[in-house]
């Protein structure tokens, strides 16, 4: 999965972002949800497939690398 970001009115849903993205729910990560870059440019974050990325991004923003955030080093 990808990050987007795409910009929307304010108080957008996930539902909103995906029918003007024209995006099937199988194409997004529904558990990440529609995340709220900044408030002031109706900038939002959305995580979607590598082919939704590579059809909507050009369009919008991204994609963008979303990599695994782990622990440095052994535990403590």
């Amino acid at each position: 999965m990808l990050l987007i970001t795409v910009r929307l009115p304010p108080d957008a849903t996930l539902a909103q972002a995906m029918r003007r993205l024209e995006l099937p729910e199988e194409d997004v990560d529904t558990d990440y949800g529609l995340v709220l870059i900044d408030p002031d440019q109706g900038l939002y974050g959305l995580r979607v497939s590598e082919v939704a990325a590579r059809r909507v991004a050009p369009k919008e923003g991204g994609p963008y690398s979303d990599p695994k955030i782990e622990p440095y080093g052994p535990p403590d």
